[in-house]
Parts: structure tokens; C-alpha cells; sequence
């Protein structure tokens, strides 16, 4: 006995040990395997936990109509393979050219069982350390003053195994259904399991409840085969391309509104759910009514013995009986692993499906908790694309990135170059760049100003919610002021009541880019770095602060900020405005003349001419500038009287053999006198 007990101690001691990883991830969907990624490439100690056989188990089974409204734009006529993320909204982010989602799906909508192939081979083609079969049942705090939050996140798996991490990002997603409860929601069908098929439908009567894509994909599938189709939600329908929110009523699935406006018996009505009552009669059929009428009454006594809405109001809306009851309101987070030790609230307002986060993705409750993919959408819900596979692919990695400054001492990746470079720097940018273009108002580049102004640091895609936190969250320093550079819509051209088709919708003279409509690049420069009580007191809607001066580059049809004079020049002033120095280019010759003539030289005369920099000279460069009209033509000038007609050119060439005469590209030249 006494052999027994101690044996079953030992294997208890062993069940409790708790296995050690510095960051431990729950969910292995999109989120969670990019997560991984990124602390695969840095050689961090990390571990993906999934409940699942397989990666991204949430879109084995949804949508269920198996139909993704995520656009995979195979051709954009570009080469730019950062410019093509832009109309990628499927692919994770990786250096592997075979994890693009185009490679598996040629559609348009991709079949959601295309992701699930696409996931899997990104976790075994990539070698991620996810551990499938592993249900994480249970999280808590262990308090410990030499961890790196001053505390350990301690996990339990259905098992009972416990593991032990010093940061916890969680990558669950939304997937619990969002229910409500009402007399006689028993007759309510779920979303996750009424049935796909269209002839079950043939010939009914259906109200589905709810207003999101959901439930015009579930209307959409049965729309002709039914009877009729109701819709009940608390809300008007909000169109994406009125609202500019992905997440919103997509065009692929709005059939219902057009044989709702055609009338072709469909509608759609506003109540609130809660206020809803359902009672079945003899015959199976589902009749609504109100609550109000229900109370004091016993519903299990039958509906002859109950009043209905239209026995006071004959021509009451829902009058028909109906045949199903669907219910389609999409998800929430699952709080219910989580100890009370970690205060994962969820939010308020429309916003209670998410957990409480700060700008930065991190718990407001705990620190070193972050929570990323479809959870942290309450950054941005219903403004970005922080929901989404193509908008959190992004803020994940920037989620990684201030992890490597505040655990490993990694500054937030950066680029210097000289003030000379900051025009072409942003056009670059704005042009290409897909986390900016996704992710419009909530990341953005930021340009750290050196003494002087004669460089400048270039970081790429930071949450501007943290933007008074920039020095201690990247490792960077701005004593010089700022630069931020967004993409935004304009002020009053988005919501689910505006006409987004009127005529004069867009702006096309740079004078008038402030009143852009689309989403075009605004920069904003401050002087000094915002405080966080500037932050919490910047205007409503407005993504930062008031600046020291702001620019918009005007909206562009074709999203081509290139244009010289609608977009180059205007920007180019506002940054030498600011700066109050001149970032022309110029030919070697107008840097040697002012050189003789001016106490000062612009900058691309300093850092250019004067140092020998610039492309060699050559007889067909300056022959193409002369021509051109950027140079006078010396070679036809006789400076003496004897000398034989072509012992000038010949001097010249010698000249350009034995000198190099630094000059620049003739593309991005402009002459003084140009301007």
C-alpha cells in the first residue's frame, strides 16, 4: 500500500508540472499561425495550442455556405508583390512565394475549404510548433517578481497538463454564437447547424433574424425556393460600400434587397429581438408576437388562449405564420477559460463581443496578455480591416514587433536616409506599401526627424493609438518632431446613411485635396511628439491630435500618387514648409554655381555635389540634357580663336574620362531654374 500511494504521488507530482515556454499561443487559426511566424523567424521559444486536428477549424465549418467574401485579385497588372497584398485578402504574410493565396484558388470568392488547404500548408510548410488535440480549458496568473511582467501565465489543457509562459497571446477568434433568448427561442434554429440545403426549404415560410452577412447568406441560399423570406434586426441594413466597412453587407450577398425594394414578397424589418416572442400552434406553424402580450399568460395552455399583434392591429407586418425560425447573429469571444485573476472584460456598447484591449493589442487588465486576429477588432471595429485576414496579418506584426523591443531589447525595425529622400520615401510608400492601405487610420509610418534636418529614420506600419508611447515601445527617439504618414477616407463619406454615387463624389485639383472623398495619403507633422493627453483629446474620428501642419495628397482614381504636379510637387512644399529647407534636386552644374554664389547649398548640393557623389559623366548624358534643354550647349562655344573645330570636343572628352563630374539620374533631376 504504502509503494502504491507513493507511486500514485510521483505520477501526480508529474501531472502538475507545468512545461515552459516564453510565449505561449492559444488558436492555430490565421492569426495564431502568423503569430508563430514571426517568433519562428526571430528563434523565439514558443508554442501554438489547438483544440483541433488541423489548423484554422473555424472555416472547416463557416461560412457555412462554404462561399468566402474575402477578394483573392489573381492580376492587378503590377509586379509589385507588396502593391498586390493590397487586393490579396487571403494570404499570411511570409518570404515563402508558394504560401500566396492565388496559388490555390482561381476564384474571385474563394470555397472556404480553399483556406483550410491553405492553412495547413502554411503550418507545415513554414515547420510552425503548433500541438493539435489541445484544448486550453483554463488560464490563470502565477505572480513571480522575476518574470518578465511580474508574473507567469499558467494553462491547462483537457488533460489536465499544465504549461507555463511568460507572455500569452491569444488568437482564439470570435467563434461562440451570439444567442439571444426570448419566449419561445426553443424554436429558433442556429446558424452553425440548420441545414445547406436549398430543396429543405422548398416551398416554406422563413424568418431569419439578424442583419450581418450571415444572414443574407443564409437568405441568399434559399432565395428561390421559398415562399418568402422576413429579416428582423435591430438595426438598418449598413451596405460595405457606403459604410467603407468590409465587414458590413457585401454586394455577393445582398439578392434580398432587390426582391425586397422589386417587391417580390421578401422584406426586411427593425425590431429589437429581445422584445420578440414566438408561439407554435397545432399545426407546427411558428407565429410572432411581442413579449408584453405574453406576460401573465401560460403559452403551453395553446395560442387560441393568447393575443397575437394583429388581433389589435390588422395589417401588422409579421402576421404570416412561419414555417422556420433561423437565427444569424454572428459571434462573440469565449471568456469562460479565463480566471478572474486576468480581468478579461468584454467591452461595451457594440463593442461587448470583444475583449477590453488597449491600442496596442495588450489586456487593459493584464500586462503581457495580447490578444490578436478577429478578437482585437475592437481597436478599429467598424473602421478597418483589423477583423480581417488582410488587416490583422499587419497588426500582428506589429504586436511582434513591440514584443522584440520590450522582452529582447529589438528596436522597432527602421531606415535612415538623408533629408534629400524624404519626398521620394513617402510617394514609395503611399504607392505600395499594403499595411497603410489596409489598415488605413489605425497604422502608419512615422518619420523621425534628425538634428537639424539633415536625415531622417523611416519606421513602417505603427498603431497610431500608442503614437505618445513611440520612444518607449519601439526604441526609438524623437527629439526633432515627426512626420506621420495615413491613409484615410474623408470625413463625411462614410455611413450606412450616405450616398457614396452623387455626382462630384471625387476631387481632382490639389488645391482642393483636404476635401478628398476616397482614400487618399494624409500627412501630419508635429513638431514635438504627442502626449497621451493629446491623444485621449483629439477631435472625434479623427486617428491623431491636432498637428502643427497637415497635408493630403489628393485622392487619385487609379490609387497612383505619382503625378508630378497634382502629387510630387505639392507634397515636396508642404515638406520643405516644415522644414524650412529646399529638397529639389539639381544638376552638378546649378550645385557648382551655387556654390560660387550662395552661402548656404541645399541639401542635395551638400550631401550629393560636394561629396563626389552622384552617376558618372558621359557624352550621351549630356547631350540628352542639352537636348532636354536642363543644359547650355558649351561644346559649341570657341573660347579661342586658332583651335581647331573639334579639339574642344576632344578636351571635353577627356575631361569626362580623366573627372568624374557627378551628376544624377535625369528622371529625378530638376533644374533650378525649373522650379
Amino acid at each position: 500500500l504504502g509503494l502504491a500511494l507513493y507511486a500514485g504521488s510521483l505520477c501526480a507530482a508529474s501531472g502538475a508540472a507545468s512545461l515552459y515556454h516564453d510565449y505561449c499561443i492559444i488558436g492555430a487559426g490565421p492569426s495564431g499561425l502568423q503569430a508563430a511566424y514571426f517568433l519562428q523567424q526571430a528563434r523565439r521559444d514558443y508554442v501554438v495550442f489547438e483544440r483541433s486536428y488541423a489548423p484554422g477549424s473555424f472555416f472547416a465549418l463557416y461560412p457555412r455556405h462554404r462561399k468566402l467574401i474575402s477578394i483573392n485579385k489573381r492580376y492587378t497588372g503590377k509586379s509589385n508583390g507588396e502593391f498586390n497584398l493590397r487586393h490579396d485578402w487571403n494570404s499570411l504574410l511570409s518570404h515563402d512565394h508558394r504560401l500566396l493565396f492565388q496559388r490555390y484558388s482561381r476564384d474571385f470568392f474563394p470555397h472556404a475549404d480553399a483556406m483550410v488547404r491553405y492553412l495547413e500548408d502554411f503550418a507545415s510548410l513554414l515547420k510552425l510548433r503548433v500541438q493539435y488535440n489541445t484544448a486550453i480549458v483554463h488560464v490563470t496568473l502565477e505572480r513571480d517578481g522575476q518574470a518578465w511582467n511580474g508574473h507567469y501565465f499558467l494553462l491547462t489543457d483537457q488533460g489536465r497538463q499544465n504549461y507555463k509562459c511568460s507572455s500569452l497571446l491569444v488568437a482564439t477568434g470570435t467563434w461562440v454564437p451570439n444567442v439571444v433568448n426570448f419566449p419561445g427561442s426553443e424554436y429558433v434554429e442556429g446558424y452553425e447547424t440548420v441545414s445547406t440545403n436549398p430543396d429543405d426549404f422548398a416551398g416554406q415560410t422563413v424568418l431569419i433574424l439578424g442583419r450581418g452577412n450571415s444572414a443574407f447568406e443564409t437568405a441568399e441560399n434559399i432565395l428561390g425556393v421559398t415562399n418568402f423570406i422576413h429579416m428582423v434586426s435591430r438595426s438598418r441594413v449598413r451596405l460595405s460600400w457606403a459604410t467603407h466597412y468590409v465587414g458590413d453587407l457585401r454586394a455577393i450577398n445582398n439578392g434580398l434587397l432587390d426582391t425586397y425594394q422589386l417587391k417580390s414578397l421578401d422584406g426586411l424589418l427593425e425590431g429589437d429581438l429581445e422584445d420578440l416572442a414566438i408561439v407554435k400552434d397545432k399545426k407546427g406553424k411558428l407565429h410572432i408576437t411581442l413579449r408584453f402580450y405574453l406576460e401573465n399568460r401560460n403559452i403551453s395552455a395553446g395560442i387560441d388562449s393568447i393575443t397575437l399583434p394583429q388581433d389589435e392591429l390588422d395589417n401588422f407586418a409579421t402576421r404570416a405564420p412561419y414555417d422556420r425560425v433561423i437565427r444569424c447573429l454572428g459571434w462573440k469571444f469565449d471568456f469562460s477559460i479565463y480566471n478572474r485573476s486576468l480581468g478579461m472584460m468584454p467591452g461595451k456598447g457594440n463593442k461587448k463581443k470583444y475583449p477590453q484591449i488597449k491600442p496596442s493589442y495588450e489586456s487593459r487588465s493584464t500586462r503581457g496578455l495580447f490578444v490578436l486576429g478577429t478578437a482585437s477588432h475592437s481597436v478599429d471595429f467598424r473602421k478597418s480591416a483589423g477583423g480581417f485576414i488582410h488587416g490583422f496579418r499587419y497588426t500582428t506584426r506589429a504586436v511582434h514587433r513591440l514584443l522584440e523591443n520590450r522582452h529582447h531589447g529589438v528596436p522597432w525595425p527602421s531606415t535612415v536616409y538623408p533629408v534629400t529622400q524624404l519626398t521620394n520615401s513617402i510617394i514609395k510608400r503611399v504607392n505600395e506599401a499594403s499595411g497603410l492601405y489596409q489598415m488605413f487610420s489605425v497604422l502608419a509610418d512615422i518619420i523621425l526627424l534628425r538634428e537639424n534636418a539633415t536625415a531622417f529614420e523611416y519606421l513602417e506600419e505603427y498603431p497610431v493609438g500608442v503614437l505618445a508611447e513611440l520612444e518607449m515601445q519601439t526604441g526609438r527617439k524623437a527629439p526633432n518632431g515627426l512626420f506621420v504618414v495615413i491613409m484615410e477616407y474623408g470625413r463625411n463619406f462614410s455611413g450606412a446613411d450616405k450616398d457614396v454615387f452623387y455626382y462630384n463624389r471625387a476631387v481632382g485639383e490639389a488645391q482642393h485635396a483636404w476635401q478628398s472623398n476616397f482614400l487618399h495619403p494624409v500627412i501630419y507633422y508635429y513638431k514635438c511628439l504627442p502626449t497621451e493627453r493629446e491623444m485621449r483629446l483629439r477631435p472625434p474620428d479623427w486617428p491623431l491630435p491636432r498637428p502643427d501642419a497637415v497635408h493630403h495628397i489628393v485622392e487619385d482614381f487609379l490609387t497612383d500618387w505619382t503625378a508630378p504636379n497634382a502629387h510630387i510637387l505639392p507634397l515636396r512644399r508642404f515638406l520643405e514648409n516644415c522644414l524650412s529647407t529646399d529638397l529639389r534636386n539639381f544638376f552638378a552644374e546649378s550645385c557648382f554655381l551655387f556654390a560660387f554664389t550662395h552661402q548656404k547649398l541645399p541639401p542635395f548640393c551638400r550631401q550629393g555635389y560636394v561629396r563626389m557623389q552622384g552617376l558618372m559623366g558621359s557624352e550621351a548624358l549630356r547631350r540628352h540634357a542639352v537636348e532636354a534643354g536642363l543644359l547650355e550647349d558649351y561644346s559649341l562655344t570657341d573660347f579661342s580663336g586658332d583651335r581647331p573645330p573639334d579639339s574642344h570636343k576632344g578636351s571635353q572628352d577627356q575631361l569626362l574620362r580623366d573627372h568624374a563630374i557627378p551628376v544624377r539620374p535625369l528622371q529625378h533631376l530638376v533644374h533650378a531654374k525649373d522650379e
